[in-house]
């Protein structure tokens, strides 16, 4: 196992897609009988026993974050805190053990350092996305919180989540329901995310980039996009964007609602009405794997709803976007204690 410093992998950086690279070395943690257990595996292959709860009562929960090379060469995590309190909501809500602060971080810490070689150089418009993954493990037949668990980080650079990069997407109201009222929309669990994929195959199938849902109680207020959170922009340079007990709280987007609010725009945080979408000259999409990305149009039925031309991002998503990631690459004093140095 290669351990820092390492010579960059042979990767074409500009051109990364959105996929998973095995890097070869990866980070376990098992709790057990009261205490962590960790170390560092060459091996991509979990083991685990058929009765674990994760595989079959969905005692799972997981993370996305990302390290980066900033323009001084520095190799940096964005607000990792924010992913280790998230987590833990997770756990918590599916009677989890609370990963402790100290094993979260070195395990972020030692996947970035021992797997260097793939974190992609400075001006590449790529990064090194970290995958926690937390499991409910051993034996066990009825319904209840496992008594071991598995907590495990890996790592694959990437490049853009939607493949032609910072471009307006086309979206589609599903028919679908993501999560149910006072279920676990707001903390980040697999069963989520499996309960959107016919959504997203059926938008895709139909020409759009991703489906968009509603609330499941009335079907008239936004919920989410896909994998990630909505907001929209105002003629008055008003952004808002939508909460309820079903909406996934975004690191991307509690720090964009920040960053807004320091660039002079206002801020509204509340239910926001499917019917709202004609009063908003830009909208956009955000969250760890994407970032930011625009929104062109939403269909919903037969009315399609256009931000700004309807072709080109929006002045103020741009710049939006433009200002959080120099945040992310070091290029931002105002914001520089939201990055954690891990080289």
């Amino acid at each position: 196992m290669c351990a820092f410093p390492q010579t960059k992998a042979s990767l074409d950086w500009s051109n990364l897609s959105f996929s998973y690279m095995d890097t070869g070395s990866r980070y376990r943690a098992c709790y057990r009988n009261g205490s962590w257990d960790a170390h560092m595996s060459a091996d991509k292959n979990i083991t685990l026993p058929e009765g674990s709860q994760a595989l079959n009562y969905g005692q799972q929960c997981f993370e996305g974050l990302k390290a980066y090379t900033t323009a001084s060469g520095d190799v940096v995590l964005f607000r990792p805190d924010m992913n280790l309190a998230r987590i833990n909501r997770s756990a918590r809500r599916l009677l989890m053990q609370e990963i402790p602060a100290d094993i979260f971080m070195e395990g972020l810490e030692r996947v970035v350092r021992e797997n260097y070689a793939f974190v992609p150089p400075y001006g590449h418009g790529a990064s090194l996305y970290l995958r926690p993954l937390y499991l409910g493990i051993g034996d066990n037949l009825g319904l209840k919180s496992a008594s071991e668990f598995l907590f495990t980080v890996y790592c694959s650079p990437v490049g853009p989540y939607y493949k032609d990069g910072f471009k307006p997407i086309h979206l589609m109201v599903s028919d679908y329901d993501r999560a149910a009222p006072h279920g676990t929309g707001n903390v980040k669990v697999g069963g989520n995310y499996a309960a959107g994929l016919l959504a997203s195959q059926e938008a895709r199938q139909k020409g759009f980039a991703e489906a968009i849902f509603l609330d499941a109680t009335t079907r008239t207020y936004i919920d989410e996009v896909g994998t990630s959170n909505f907001f929209g922009i105002t003629a008055d340079n008003t952004l808002i964007t939508p909460v309820s007990s079903s909406i996934l709280e975004s690191i991307t987007r509690l720090s964009l609602v920040e960053v807004a609010q320091s660039m002079g725009m206002k801020v509204e945080q509340r239910p926001v009405a499917l019917s709202e979408l004609e009063n908003f000259v830009e909208a956009g999409c955000c969250g760890t794997a994407a970032v930011i990305t625009p929104i062109s149009h939403v269909t919903s039925g037969e009315r399609t709803y256009q931000f700004g031309d309807g072709v080109s991002a929006g002045q103020m998503t741009t710049r939006l976007y433009e200002r959080l990631f120099d945040i992310q690459l070091g290029k931002d004093e105002e914001f520089s204690h939201w990055l954690h140095k891990v080289i």
